[in-house]
Parts: C-alpha cells; sequence; structure tokens
C-alpha cells in the first residue's frame, strides 16, 4: 500500500514517457473511502500540449482519474499517453 503523503510531488509520466507534471492532492469519496483522482500540476510542455492556457503565476492543475494509474513506483506512470489523455482529464476548477 502507499500512503497519499508518499504520492505527493511524486512525477507523472504518460504512457508515452511524456512528463505530465506531480502530484499535488488527491480527491477522495467519502462515502466509499476512495481515491477518485489525482490533481496534477502540469509542466509547462504538458499544458499546452493539452491545449489549457498557462496562468500568469503557477500552474494548471488537472484532475486525473485513478483509473489511468498503470504504476507506482519512482514516477507515477499513466496507462495513456498525451494525445489520449486530452480527451479524458479536466483542469481543477
Amino acid at each position: 500500500m502507499t500512503s497519499l503523503i508518499e504520492l505527493m510531488g511524486k512525477k507523472v509520466v504518460g504512457a508515452n514517457a511524456y512528463m505530465l507534471g506531480e502530484v499535488n492532492g488527491a480527491e477522495i469519496d467519502t462515502k466509499k473511502w476512495e481515491v477518485t483522482h489525482l490533481h496534477v500540476n502540469l509542466t509547462g510542455d504538458a499544458t499546452r500540449e493539452l491545449g489549457f492556457q498557462k496562468p500568469r503565476f503557477g500552474s494548471v492543475t488537472v484532475h486525473v482519474p485513478v483509473s489511468l494509474v498503470q504504476a507506482v513506483g519512482d514516477v507515477i506512470t499513466l496507462n495513456k499517453g498525451i494525445r489520449e489523455l486530452k480527451e479524458i482529464i479536466e483542469p481543477k476548477k
């Protein structure tokens, strides 16, 4: 098992080894006590590639469904590449 604290700050990469960003939080379904999404601060390149506008300060944070996580080790690897992620992830509001 991995704790949420251990996930914080981990790099997130797509299936094609494209660096998306790093984990800065998570969403938890408190009825089931399950993590449903990871909050990922995108890199500048990932922000542009996904078609989001980079804010003047900080970075874009997106919700990544945990169903996309393929493996957790030194980095978190997703089972989708950057092109597929364009259709799935949305910016955090």
